[in-house]
């Protein structure tokens, strides 16, 4: 196969839609956040990419039915806007792979009349967050005025060192193509997958494109979450462990 290739698999007709991308990455909120939106609403499978630069490996369904592992656009439309979907397992290999892949994925987003697109992701503390703030980042002032009247908080130099990945490209290729982009980065510990973090990005979107859905998986994830980081917790507390203790024992 070639390094990039695209399979149309539907071609609805979109008003003005807007790109959400989420992609793996920090604490998997933007994955999260777009996997609940995909979840909640009626979408429609309209691009598989598959690349070179994803692992060499296929995904297996419950019925032991195979497919090379690739990203996915979905059309979904709401109330308040129509969206192209991105969501994957995986991102690039390589920094030259993040580049052309990304622009693969904003071929498709013009394909399709994307002119605003929103990349989704995490920012680490290194610690546990008990208040979830999501930052932003943006292509232009205007974009920064909208996300503030909903919340979002723009610090400066952060996210330290940028943005990586799909969810930089998104702004710094789009930027360049006249997209308007912006990121919002849910604050999230960095340890654990966060669905917490993914509701309170969820939220902000929400808000901003004018349509609701329901958090039930969201939150039952966190829950399962809040165990395991209290059972990390707890190490973390509990009595220092002797020399004698660490020996292995087969």
């Amino acid at each position: 196969m070639d390094d990039i290739e695209i399979d149309a698999v539907a071609t609805p007709e979109l008003e003005d839609p807007v790109l959400i991308e989420g992609l793996p990455g920090v604490g998997h909120v933007g994955k999260l956040a777009a996997e609940q939106l995909l979840e909640e609403c009626d979408g429609t499978l309209v691009r598989r990419v598959y690349a070179t630069e994803f692992p060499p490996q296929v995904t297996v369904d419950d019925d032991g039915i195979t497919e090379l592992t690739c990203a996915e656009f979905h059309a979904v439309e709401t109330e308040g806007a129509d969206l192209l979907v991105l969501t994957g397992d995986h991102q690039a290999a390589t920094n030259a792979g993040h580049y052309r892949l990304t622009s693969a994925f904003l071929d498709v987003a013009e394909e399709f009349g994307v002119r605003r697109a929103y990349a989704l992701g995490g920012v680490p503390t290194g610690e546990l967050v008990e208040e979830y703030t999501v930052l932003g980042a943006v292509s232009n002032a205007e974009l920064r005025e909208e996300l503030e009247a909903v919340d979002v908080q723009f610090r400066a130099d952060e996210p330290a060192g940028g943005i990586v990945g799909v969810s930089g490209l998104i702004l710094g290729l789009g930027e360049r193509r006249g997209f308007d982009a912006a990121c919002l980065m849910g604050e999230t510990s960095g340890y654990l997958v966060d669905p917490k973090s993914a509701r309170a990005v969820l939220e902000v979107l929400q808000k901003r494109l004018d349509f609701e859905v329901a958090f039930d998986s969201l939150e039952e994830r966190a829950e399962e979450m809040e165990e395991v980081a209290g059972k990390i917790q707890e190490m973390q507390d509990g009595p220092a462990v002797g020399d004698d203790e660490l020996r292995y024992i087969g």
